[in-house]
């Protein structure tokens, strides 16, 4: 059986991300008639139609979609391969990426990656933010290397680290009559206006958890878009809600005016955790970068 190139490959997925052949031979620092011919050759050893060429571009068949979703995840390995290879065991050199959802990114990277830079000079670090579901999809697809999320969160093929636990601690306006309440409980809540943030943030998940809500019967309430778009909700009187304490020690509620009580017994929100795909060789850095994490959310807030 002959075998695709890997040069061949990497032609079908600059095509499927640029959607036009001159941006991807460009892309790929070849002539346009190179990466033309390259495809064909793929197409003929496959022995299908993998794009079709159109006025203002190119689109990909169904079979052709399937094959850059494909090449895609094979590229990666290669370049995890060389990565692996040329790094020779060493930690935390070359490029990794690293995503994180909203409700930990602005809390925690920016020290970390203040941390990381300092230690270890040689990697290249790049950074992406998104909801945890599409994080998991891109640690499935070789995209990232590693993601901060919040945990638990059971994913087959993903293995994860708990790196600190994070509280819920509970915002009101300041005339609110729990504002002021002594031995505030979760129990506190069954009767209130609990502001959420959308569909698709964990932390919607672990709050409802909380208040002890189905899905369904929160489905009617305005959510919020971000923490920052939640707490302007609490200030501006719409109901109460639950922050973690990572985000009201970095100052996502100063300025603003409403009042933070904790409850009387810690009430844990979430945990923060690192993830990685299983078998992945960056393990090692991922579990590295974990480690600096934790010692980031211990470390005093300035």
């Amino acid at each position: 059986m002959i075998l695709p190139t890997l040069r061949q490959l990497q032609f079908l997925v600059a095509l499927g991300d640029t959607g036009s052949f001159s941006r991807a031979a460009e892309a790929c620092h070849v002539t346009q008639p190179t990466l033309s011919a390259g495809i064909k050759e793929l197409e003929d050893l496959l022995g299908v139609k993998l794009a079709e060429r159109e006025a203002r571009g190119a689109r990909l068949t169904h079979a052709g979609e399937l094959a850059v979703r494909q090449a895609s995840a094979l590229m990666n390995d290669a370049h995890a391969l060389v990565q692996s290879v040329q790094s020779a065991g060493a930690l935390l050199t070359g490029p990794f990426h690293l995503g994180a959802i909203p409700t930990i990114a602005p809390f925690v990277l920016p020290q970390t990656v203040r941390a990381l830079s300092r230690a270890y000079p040689d990697l290249k670090l790049y950074l992406h933010e998104d909801k945890t579901a599409r994080l998991v999809d891109q640690l499935r697809t070789r995209t990232l290397d590693a993601a901060l999320i919040a945990l638990p969160w059971d994913a087959p093929g993903i293995e994860s680290l708990a790196l600190s636990d994070d509280e819920f601690v509970f915002a009101a306006p300041p005339s609110h009559p729990l504002a002021r309440k002594n031995g505030l409980s979760p129990e506190d809540l069954k009767d209130e206006e609990v502001l959420l943030l959308e569909d698709g943030h964990c932390l919607r998940d672990h709050a409802l958890s909380i208040c002890r809500m189905r899905t369904g019967e929160a489905k009617d309430q305005v959510a919020a878009t971000s923490l920052g778009t939640l707490v302007n909700m609490v200030a501006g009187g719409l109901g109460v809600s639950l922050l973690p304490r990572l985000a009201v020690d970095h100052g996502i509620t100063t300025g603003s005016d409403i009042a933070v009580r904790e409850f009387v017994r810690p009430v844990i929100g979430r945990q923060i955790g690192i993830a990685w795909r299983a078998g992945s060789p960056r393990e090692a850095d991922a579990r590295k970068i974990g480690e600096i994490v934790r010692e980031q959310l211990a470390a005093p807030v300035r």
